[in-house]
């Protein structure tokens, strides 16, 4: 029988033979031999190995996020000191966590969170807030500036992990997870514009956060309403209100969620199968209400809470928040020793009380067209050109200053002259000049030059301090000025005027009569009568609601505003079709030799690879619908869903992040593309890891190595410019591939 001689493992083959001691034998080509030592040894260091790989393999999904981190911090933050001056848009940012610091109010056309973040790491770092934060200054060596840029660089290295965890989540598989990370982590652009204490950093982290939340949220569908669903729909609207609180340019990640929610819902809608449908449909309504509605509402109010809360002192951007605010803001002038009531012959600057309102202000420079007479505009900063004197209607004694008072009341025939021209603010029958269905105002005459359209009705509206509407008073009287011929109303709205009118808001006359238009709504901001004694009207609070919407219309008032100047040139703007083929860079700094010089520009692999793919996920997506109308069904749900979650919404994101750009007027410069590319580096991942699926482990990786190898040699080579270039630029001549990077001179 054969028993004797066949074994299935060994364990009980001979075990003396096993045990013998290692003895030399001579072999019969007289070379020595360790026969049975060299087969047990063999057998062991196999699996030894198996074990160790066993383990790198199970727990890959700690190491190599691990590994990945500790590569991206080196990356963000090698040198990050290694130049001691104001680089870029450190002059604003800085500038803005130095009125944290010194809890003054300032006004910006962002969210606050990066910036109360900015002002975080100075406070960390021992800063006073006393740096003025010039563009190209060097910082005092009181101030520990690496500090704050390490605060900053963080987020952009912590974006390298969930970058990891995120294509994961979207059933990439290990060689193309690891494409995806490499990606993010040796991206030149995003490791250079990490550095510095900037805000692309924080949003670009909190972008990737919301996606890798939505992507989770996704795989537990089938878990709806459990612990660990619910965790991630509330980190989900968490991540959203933190990417909109740092740059409106997260209401595109947002919008990418939210039509994904509505699409879930649709499915959801048309499932049969989901026991007690209505209650349960009416519980996911409810659910993402609050987690994607709700959550990011309160986060982003949260920001302007906190804002509000800190910054409680008077400083530059006073004039852009409501009269009311302003009176309440320590060391103000507002309101500050102003009489009560408006006197005939008080002089007074008249607040736009519609959200993102400013000043009724002229100045001497006239409208090109229509009347071409003396501008009047709403104006933000306070200049004396703001003030205006309160006169009695030309049917009327002419104004003596020595007569006694009289007050300004409710449904007053007035005229308001300007205080620096002497001009009557005037209104007639010519088109407005931005708003057409509008008429013209201007200012006209003189004191004793006018005409019965230089008339201007009281209307008061309400008063936050007395129920008495028969007078106006500083801050607290809400009211509207009928032109008394004509019948139209004096309003300012958010439209801005072309640069002859510096970009400041129009001021028109409008037929429309709505007495809730808050547009049409003024208020007296400051006031000077030596006649009458001073008052406290900034005893009044503005709620908190009222100056949240007033400061976001601001913003979006003066973010409108950022269109590119035709008399001017801007070195620095780029177009959009630029930005995916990567044509071209930006200068961060001056380029003299003895400045430490940045580039800001992408890894060709990266941008190259990463756009490709959007126009290859195209014609993939085309050729699989092609051949489904067909008949063809070589796909099954699984393969369906895969290219439905991990290939269209990537690219989905990237459109909503690249295609506002394109038809966006302002100005815009290379990093408005660095949320876009992201999705676009995931489009990247879904494609490779899409076509090598049916290759064997071994091509597959062999692909996907040549891959990174390609991807870090680049970065490599480019090092220099995220580094920093010390010395003449011609010594990186050889970076300068194209015309448009202006690596050399």
């Amino acid at each position: 029988m054969a028993t004797d001689t066949g074994y299935a493992t060994g364990a009980n083959h001979d075990a003396q033979t096993i045990r013998r001691r290692n003895i030399a034998e001579q072999g019969t080509n007289g070379q020595i031999e360790h026969k049975i030592e060299e087969v047990e040894d063999k057998k062991l260091k196999k699996k030894d190995r198996s074990s160790v790989l066993a383990f790198l393999d199970e727990y890959e999904f700690i190491l190599a996020p691990i590994i990945f981190t500790l590569l991206s911090f080196f990356t963000r933050m090698y040198k990050i000191g290694l130049s001691p001056i104001v680089t870029w848009d450190e002059a604003h940012f800085g500038k803005f966590g130095s009125h944290y610091l010194k809890r003054e109010f300032y006004f910006d056309v962002h969210p606050p969170l990066g910036k109360m973040l900015v002002g975080l790491s100075g406070y960390i770092a021992g800063y006073n807030g006393s740096f003025e934060f010039k563009s190209g200054e060097t910082y005092p060596e009181s101030l520990n500036y690496t500090a704050m840029r390490v605060f900053n660089a963080s987020f952009g290295a912590l974006c390298v992990p969930v970058a990891y965890y995120t294509a994961r989540e979207l059933n990439f598989r290990r060689p193309a997870v690891w494409l995806v990370t490499l990606m993010v982590l040796f991206e030149n652009s995003y490791a250079t514009i990490s550095r510095f204490i900037l805000l692309d950093a924080m949003l670009l982290f909190f972008t990737f956060t919301t996606v890798l939340c939505w992507a989770r949220f996704h795989n537990l569908q089938k878990e709806s309403f459990s612990a660990e669903w619910w965790l991630w729909v509330l980190l989900t609207g968490i991540s959203i209100g933190c990417v909109t609180s740092v740059k409106w340019v997260g209401l595109f990640c947002t919008a990418l969620v939210g039509l994904y929610t509505i699409e879930d819902l649709w499915n959801k809608f048309g499932d049969y199968k989901m026991p007690k449908a209505q209650i349960e449909y009416a519980s996911h309504i409810v659910a993402r209400v609050i987690g994607l509605i709700v959550v990011p509402l309160a986060v982003y109010m949260f920001s302007f809470w906190i804002h509000f809360l800190v910054l409680e002192n008077s400083g530059p951007g006073d004039a852009q928040m409501s009269s009311l605010f302003q009176a309440n803001l320590k060391g103000t002038e507002v309101g500050k020793d102003s009489p009560l009531e408006i006197a005939y012959g008080s002089r007074a600057t008249l607040k736009n009380m519609g959200y993102g309102g400013g000043l009724l202000h002229s100045h001497v420079q006239t409208y090109p067209e229509g009347s071409q007479q003396q501008q009047v505009t709403c104006y933000h900063h306070k200049d004396a050109n703001n003030d205006w004197f309160f006169y009695p209607n030309r049917n009327q004694p002419e104004f003596n200053p020595e007569a006694p008072l009289k007050y300004v009341a409710d449904k007053d025939v007035i005229r308001l002259i300007h205080s620096q021209t002497g001009r009557n603010l005037h209104s007639h029958e010519v088109s407005a000049p931005v708003t057409k269905a509008d008429r013209e105002v201007s200012s006209y005459g003189n004191t004793t030059i006018g005409d019965e359209k230089d008339h201007w009705t009281v209307e008061v509206v309400s008063d936050a301090a007395s129920r008495d509407r028969s007078k106006v008073r500083t801050l607290t009287t809400a009211f509207r000025l009928r032109h008394t011929a004509l019948g139209c109303y004096l309003r300012a709205g958010n439209v801005n005027l072309p640069q002859w009118g510096f970009k400041q808001i129009e001021v028109t006359c409008t037929k429309v009569n709505n007495p809730r238009d808050v547009y049409t709504h003024w208020n007296v901001e400051s006031h000077w009568n030596e006649k009458l004694p001073p008052g406290d009207p900034g005893s009044y609070k503005s709620p908190f609601v009222r100056d949240f919407l007033h400061l976001n219309v601001a913003m979006m008032t003066s973010n409108n505003a950022l269109v590119p100047d035709p008399d001017k040139q801007d070195d620095l703007a780029s177009q959009f079709w630029q930005w995916p083929i990567l044509n071209v860079g930006l200068r961060m700094c001056g380029w003299d030799d003895h400045i430490v010089k940045y580039f800001l520009l992408g890894n060709p692999a990266v941008y190259w690879g990463s756009t490709a793919s959007l126009g290859f996920f195209a014609l993939l997506f085309t050729w699989y619908l092609i051949r489904w109308q067909r008949g063809y069904d070589e796909l099954n749900q699984n393969d369906i869903d895969q290219i439905h979650y991990a290939g269209i919404y990537p690219v989905l994101g990237w459109f909503l992040h690249y295609a506002p750009f394109v038809a966006m007027a302002r100005v815009t410069y290379v990093h408005h593309y660095y949320p876009a590319l992201y999705f676009a580096i995931l489009t990247c991942g879904f494609v490779l890891d899409h076509i090598t699926r049916p290759l064997n482990r071994a091509p597959q990786w062999a692909v996907f190595t040549v891959l990174y190898g390609v991807v870090i040699g680049l970065f490599i080579l480019f090092r220099a410019i995220s580094f920093g270039m010390v010395g003449s630029s011609s010594q990186w001549s050889y970076l300068k591939w194209f015309d448009n990077w202006r690596i050399t001179d």
